[in-house]
């Protein structure tokens, strides 16, 4: 009955994120409460899980880094003619993960990957920040941007911009960082979670001074890191 809401590039942004949908279906589990109807968000935990898994988390001096992955759309290319008929290949190159810390100062310490930092926004509860990371997973002969290559492993710091240095970080690859390739599927949950965590290490930060310069925010998506786009100049 209530007019609808123009969400804008949001729906590409902070709705992306595994926080965001998070409370945004809690919002509609609420109302279906107060319209009469039991539900309870610890009944969607498991989809949650499955949906957005956990990549990893490190602490560091108190504050808690973890790495989550979130939804990233993938596009339709055009039609190309192959095999014999006309095809549309999927652009599935690019992924997007949600970086969510805990107990941060944030006047003192930032969250780097590559050295450039990760937008973070607050949750509305004190020093807990997210932001998004999208970057280029694999490098495949038909996508968008071609000319743009991986940006993994990701390697993220919690830089210490007083001191110019990175106090600790954490390392992660999309795919196995020996170079195993899986032919099955994981069989459960446990032999998927244990693929993600061979691809995480709490470790590879970046070493010695770090000359931390501060990026502008993307208007259209404020909390949202794409390493595709080639920083602005200082």
């Amino acid at each position: 009955t209530e007019k609808l809401i123009s969400w804008g590039t949001s729906l590409h942004d902070r709705f992306l994120l595994p926080h965001c949908v998070w409370e945004d279906f809690g919002q509609i589990i609420t109302d279906l409460n107060l319209s009469g109807m039991e539900f309870s968000r610890d009944w969607f935990h498991s989809h949650f899980e499955f949906r957005f898994p956990k990549i990893g988390e490190t602490t560091l001096q108190g504050m808690k880094l973890e790495i989550r992955t979130a939804i990233e759309p993938w596009y339709v290319l055009g039609e190309e003619p192959g095999g014999g008929g006309t095809v549309r290949f999927v652009d599935s190159s690019v992924e997007r993960l949600q970086v969510k810390i805990k107990h941060l100062i944030p006047e003192r310490y930032k969250i780097t990957v590559h050295g450039r930092e990760v937008p973070l926004k607050n949750t509305g509860v004190q020093g807990e920040y997210i932001g998004g990371v999208r970057y280029r997973a694999w490098w495949p002969s038909h996508c968008l941007h071609p000319t743009i290559p991986t940006h993994t492993p990701l390697v993220f710091d919690i830089v210490d911009t007083w001191t110019k240095r990175s106090i600790g970080g954490c390392t992660y690859h999309v795919s196995h960082p020996a170079g195993r390739n899986y032919e099955t599927f994981p069989v459960n949950a446990y032999e998927a979670e244990a693929r993600r965590v061979a691809r995480f290490y709490e470790m590879g930060h970046t070493p010695g001074y770090i000359d931390f310069k501060q990026e502008p925010v993307n208007p259209a998506h404020p909390m949202t890191l794409d390493l595709r786009r080639v920083p602005s100049p200082s």
